[in-house]
């Protein structure tokens, strides 16, 4: 492809020739498009959590290419004259939030006619909108309190000095809230957020960044154990657990710790209750951890086969199974080469998804009742077919260990047919590590057990703002500009269910 108009040739039937090549090179860009974009919602629907963390990394590449192609076309339609461009699909059009704040820009010609001098008439405007950014701009808030005397009574009086979030501190809640944001959220560790501060002008030592962190922490402790009683106030919960790889001090290595995520979220069968989600972090993966955290809990618990929970299931607490993790170790046999029986597997149990699409947000009696009448007995025949297919297969085979998997637990696997608030799968647990799993790959592991514990009261604030439709940096700022000064005995008022984000009154900076 040619870069400059001056390095064009001047024979027609060359120009021609360029253009046949820029018109192939620009279809075959939006076939291969179209192809991986097919590919990217077949493996989004596929699988969720941790254990895909490899499908993970092949999302990551397949967005990569995608912004590749995407850019490489856009730079060929350029070059392109309008009539040789070639038509793509429609694209969907972006509406700009109407919450952002507006600048208007007029563009006048003035009263006159250019022409002949005469007056002009409006007749209407036409608006067009552009989305702007402005870059983080840092600045200073000097609060000035005067001083009075008292001439008659000798009296000194002046206005009460606004609490900090971090006595005598530098940063404003707003600063606090986007050095927590940026490090668990977004991924950039304290260091990185030194140096691009220090782009800006604005030169503090990580360990003030730390201090920030540790004291913030410490106040939102109180919140996420208001946010575990809430989850486990409820009858159903979505548990699982991931890596959590942690520095140990002294030995130059790091050990795998936990976090553990456990969710109440009832609003796919039609129950409104608030959603939330409770982390903790542990030091290992010993069952002592979940019966710990679940104590007390009463009904259903929806997780994977990890043996660390059974000590959790009682005559108090079902085990209910995840078809997303059977469907798993199926697909992964597809991967590898053709695997007939394997694909029979997966059509079978996505015919089961199916169903669940249908009755998502439906009451729990009527979601009983159509599993009863459609997934029932599809369970069976799939129960059957996997009992008949294992006999013919070596024990040792990769098939017949999928089979097994699902067999084992079977009974725990079909609970959702027969209670209307249990879902097919855990991944609403799985959704609630993906912020852990990104983060790992950024700042590879806690700085210690304390930097672990301090991690799950952030992303369990964090990830419950979300569940709730909460903007997480609006939500935090808000509550760290009053927790400090706000009655310990009314403390659930600032849980993302039940906060005002509009008062003001007796907040800190």
């Amino acid at each position: 492809m040619q870069n400059s108009i001056d390095n064009l040739p001047d024979d027609p039937a060359a120009l021609k020739e360029i253009i046949l090549q820029m018109q192939g090179q620009l279809t075959q860009k939006l076939a291969q498009i179209a192809l991986l974009n097919a590919q990217l919602q077949v493996l989004r629907r596929s699988q969720f959590g941790r254990s895909s963390e490899q499908l993970d990394r092949h999302i990551h590449q397949l967005e990569l290419q995608l912004e590749e192609l995407e850019i490489n076309v856009s730079e060929i339609t350029a070059t392109l004259p309008e009539p040789l461009k070639i038509k793509q699909q429609p694209r969907r059009r972006e509406h700009l939030p109407d919450h952002l704040p507006r600048e208007e820009h007029r563009f006048d010609v003035g009263c006159q006619c250019p022409e002949c001098g005469g007056q002009l008439t409006h007749i209407g405007d036409d608006v067009a909108e552009v989305l702007d950014v402005l870059p983080v701009r840092f600045r200073v808030i000097k609060t000035i309190r005067p001083k009075y005397s008292c001439r008659t009574c000798e009296t000194l009086h002046q206005a009460a000095a606004p609490e900090r979030v971090v006595p005598k501190g530098l940063a404003s809640a707003n600063l606090i809230t986007k050095v927590l944001v940026d490090k668990y959220l977004d991924h950039q560790p304290l260091y990185r957020q030194v140096d691009i501060m220090k782009r800006e002008g604005v030169e503090l030592e990580r360990s003030t960044l730390a201090d920030w962190v540790g004291q913030a922490s410490f106040l939102l402790h109180p919140l996420t154990e208001l946010i575990g009683k809430h989850v486990l106030a409820g009858n159903k919960v979505h548990a699982d657990d991931t890596t959590a790889p942690t520095l140990s001090p002294g030995k130059g290595k790091t050990t795998t710790g936990r976090y553990w995520t456990y969710v109440r979220d009832n609003r796919p069968c039609g129950d409104n209750t608030p959603p939330a989600v409770w982390l903790k972090y542990s030091e290992n993966r010993q069952g002592i951890h979940p019966e710990t955290h679940l104590k007390g809990f009463e009904g259903v618990l929806q997780a994977d086969a990890f043996a660390g929970y059974n000590g959790v299931y009682t005559e108090k607490v079902m085990a209910a199974g995840c078809w997303a993790h059977v469907r798993r170790k199926f697909y992964d046999l597809t991967q590898s080469g053709p695997a007939p029986l394997a694909d029979e597997a997966l059509q079978q149990i996505q015919a089961l998804y199916v169903i669940e699409e249908k009755i998502r947000g439906q009451p729990p009696d009527k979601r009983k009742h159509q599993r009863q009448l459609h997934a029932k007995p599809l369970l069976e025949t799939l129960h059957d077919w996997m009992n008949r297919t294992l006999r013919g297969l070596s024990k040792g085979a990769p098939l017949s260990k999928a089979i097994q998997y699902a067999l084992k637990q079977w009974d725990a696997l079909v609970v959702y047919v027969n209670h209307g608030q249990v879902e097919i799968d855990n991944n609403t647990a799985e959704r609630s590590l993906r912020p852990i799993a990104l983060g790992r790959k950024n700042y590879l592991f806690a700085g210690s057990v304390a930097g672990g514990e301090r991690a799950a009261v952030i992303y369990t604030l964090l990830g419950t703002a979300k569940l709730n439709g909460l903007n997480p940096t609006e939500y935090l700022s808000c509550v760290l500009r009053r927790i400090g000064i706000h009655p310990i005995n009314r403390l659930a008022e600032l849980l993302p269910w039940n906060i005002d984000l509009t008062a003001t009154p007796g907040e800190a900076l």
